[in-house]
């Protein structure tokens, strides 16, 4: 039997669709007032559901960290250590080093970049992890690219391993709108590059691409559509746009606009919702994360399915830098819901700068 530990931080993501960018710090007491519903469950049993070898063993961390998801399936498993009813990091790092000493070959975890670096406080490189992403900020290549890449990578042994970086993403600052991304450490991940997310690449403000940028802005701007509400998702890229448009966008925050008015700013999904009833033409426009292609599923959960499905495709206007572009395999859409994943999934037209475009597949 292949010996597997499991540990989930329950809390991950839940303050991305009430749109506060993570919940280190104490933050998710705030994301759970506002009505945040936790991400974690569904995503470990959307991947567990997708597992089919029998010769595994699992060691849990307790409840909500891990046994609660993996008893509802026919996994033979053991509860390694205890938690109280409110978990912490220390939780985490304390768990996953008893399950080293079970001689665990492989650690699955599931969260975000914070969840990341205590999986590297705890175990550094002693052996392979699959994170399987569930926090807000997902900037960290040491992550499956979704809940059915996770599954695959558990489902077939990769002999070969490589280290993937630790990130370290200042999240205060990134409340602020402003993204700084060190390195934090290494984690060994098995070696199937198509099945892990890319890194975060901060775009190259020279003077090529900031002109590229004002092209595209030109090109959405002489195109706007009266009466129609504009939603401008995170980036520099947009905050072009919204310049364009008169207005001043948060950086990585959700905006909306109507007629060149601010209409909605730093905006959660009770907002979007809220603005999406009020109007009867809406568009999102939206780049992709540079090195992974993400247009939807990372750093702007508050597009939830429930928002995408009532825009439609249809309604999504991808913008990218020729440049951004040419360094991506494809673009990729993580949602946290099969149905809306596959509404999206196909081949999009990216504009890419002033009467310019491109088509690119979206997996």
């Amino acid at each position: 039997m292949k010996k597997i530990g499991l540990i989930v931080n329950p809390i991950a993501g839940m303050g991305g669709s009430v749109g506060l960018k993570g919940t280190d710090g104490g933050i998710y007491k705030e994301a759970i007032e506002l009505g945040a519903k936790p991400t974690a469950p569904k995503r470990i049993e959307d991947t567990l559901a997708l597992v089919n070898r029998k010769d595994l063993y699992f060691f849990v961390a307790p409840g909500k960290m891990g046994e609660d998801y993996i008893k509802k399936f026919d996994f033979k498993y053991e509860v390694v250590s205890e938690i109280g009813t409110q978990t912490k990091a220390d939780d985490t790092k304390r768990i996953i080093r008893e399950m080293v000493e079970k001689n665990i070959e492989l650690l699955i975890f599931v969260g975000g970049d914070g969840t990341a670096r205590d999986v590297y406080d705890a175990l550094g490189l002693k052996i392979p992890v699959v994170g399987i992403p569930s926090g807000v900020k997902m900037f960290s290549p040491a992550f499956a690219l979704s809940t059915y890449a996770a599954a695959e990578i558990i489902n077939n042994e990769y002999a070969e391993v490589i280290e993937k970086e630790v990130l370290d993403i200042d999240e205060e600052a990134f409340r602020e709108g402003k993204l700084g991304a060190k390195l934090y450490g290494y984690l060994k991940v098995p070696k199937k590059l198509n099945l892990l997310q890319g890194k975060k690449e901060a775009s190259n403000v020279n003077k090529s691409e900031t002109i590229i940028k004002e092209d595209i802005a030109q090109y959405i701007f002489e195109n706007i559509e009266k009466d129609t509400l504009y939603i401008l998702g995170p980036g520099t890229t947009l905050a072009t746009i919204a310049c364009k448009m008169g207005v001043e966008k948060t950086l990585l925050g959700i905006d909306a606009v109507v007629n060149g008015q601010l209409v909605g700013t730093d905006l959660n999904e009770e907002g979007l919702l809220g603005l999406i009833k009020k109007y009867l033409k809406i568009k999102i426009i939206v780049t992709p994360i540079g090195g992974n292609g993400f247009i939807f599923g990372r750093a702007s959960k508050q597009f939830t399915p429930e928002v995408l499905k009532l825009i439609g495709k249809e309604n999504v206007i991808i913008v990218a830098t020729e440049d951004k572009v040419s360094r991506l395999e494809c673009l990729r859409v993580d949602t946290g819901e099969a149905e809306s994943d596959n509404n999206l999934i196909g081949h999009a037209k990216v504009i890419t700068g002033y009467k310019t475009e491109t088509i690119i597949e979206v997996k």
